[in-house]
């Protein structure tokens, strides 16, 4: 049933620009598909450290711009 419900949830987010569905739901998906699947667990561990190092980049950035 989680795999029906994260493949669908990816289905439609990449169906995101049509008013009701949006792109909120692809990450949803693979984070309900990393429950039972390797390769999204996988790929959302990549992502969540991805998006840590940019987050961490930026703030050094910014920090050091307002020294």
């Amino acid at each position: 049933m989680r795999v029906l419900l994260g493949v669908a949830l990816i289905l439609g987010g990449i169906l995101g620009f049509l008013p009701i569905l949006g792109f909120w739901m692809l990450p949803l998906g693979i984070f309900v598909l990393s429950h039972d699947s390797k390769a999204a667990r996988r790929f959302s561990r990549k992502m969540a450290v991805k998006i840590g190092r940019i987050k961490a980049n930026f703030r050094a950035n910014r920090d050091s711009k307002q020294k």
